[in-house]
């Protein structure tokens, strides 16, 4: 069975695929100073919950954009899981997408995987707008070149802003909120985060599409990408499992390279 990690700034995501089909899918919060051992414990209590042991993984792969977290996750799969793993963007993978920007090992691996998941299941040039700690919009042309795109601020980091540096603004939860027009701080609060994303969101959409000469197919992902249907104008579907497709689909390319 192959374990799949994938460790962004804020949560991690592990998941298991028993060659057919995925098992079980499992988040955490990041925490830079948590050992091998302690996600060991963690992972074989979870893995318990569905009849799985650690003795039953014999593969993994680990797509991070923190650093000081792969030292601890590279030690779990050598420890505990008794393989080396893949590392995306660690060594030569094939990963079925290629950076043409200025500087390619400045993309990230969350990108890029979610690059590769996408294109399992959509020919064609793709935009992926993923919303996590910081809402990312990925051009993809059809030949499966990474093109560049733009980044901006996640919503929980705005939220977190407004919170830390204005006295009596209270920390709120994200919602969509029914009406535009708050009457309270937490409702006003609500609209400016929940449509100024959206805003954001359709209006670089729509100025990537203007200065891009081939149609493209919009995809959101991401932790809160859900809240956005049918509230973006420019999103076309939705799909939260890009990384597993993409974690998966560059594992089977490379199946025995390491």
């Amino acid at each position: 069975m192959l374990l799949a990690i994938d460790c962004g700034n804020t949560n991690a995501l592990f998941a298991v695929h028993d060659g057919d089909k995925w098992r079980a899918q499992w988040r955490s919060a990041t925490e830079t100073s948590r050992t091998a051992d302690e996600y060991a414990v963690w992972l074989h209590q979870l893995l318990g919950m569905e009849n799985l042991s650690l003795d039953d993984i014999d593969a993994c792969i680990i797509s991070t954009v923190v650093p000081q977290s792969l030292f601890h996750m590279r030690n779990l799969a050598r420890r505990y899981l008794k393989c080396e793993p893949m590392v995306v963007g660690e060594s030569d993978l094939d990963i079925g997408v290629v950076a043409v920007i200025d500087n390619p090992r400045e993309v990230g691996a969350d990108r890029l995987v979610n690059a590769a998941g996408a294109r399992t299941f959509i020919e064609g040039a793709l935009l992926l707008v993923d919303s996590g700690t910081a809402t990312t919009f990925d051009l993809i042309s059809a030949k499966g070149e990474f093109l560049g795109g733009s980044i901006a601020p996640g919503m929980y980091l705005a939220l977190q802003a407004l919170h830390d540096a204005a006295a009596k603004l209270p920390r709120i939860a994200i919602e969509k909120p029914k009406k535009t027009i708050g009457t309270n701080t937490v409702s006003a609060m609500q609209s400016g985060i929940f449509w100024g994303y959206v805003g954001l969101i359709d209006g670089l959409v729509r100025r990537i599409k203007s200065e891009y000469d081939e149609p493209l197919t919009v995809i959101g992902t991401g932790g809160v990408s859900p809240l956005f249907s049918g509230a973006s104008e420019t999103i076309e579907r939705f799909d939260s499992d890009l990384t597993v497709r993409g974690l998966l689909d560059i594992f089977e390319r490379n199946r025995g390279k390491i």
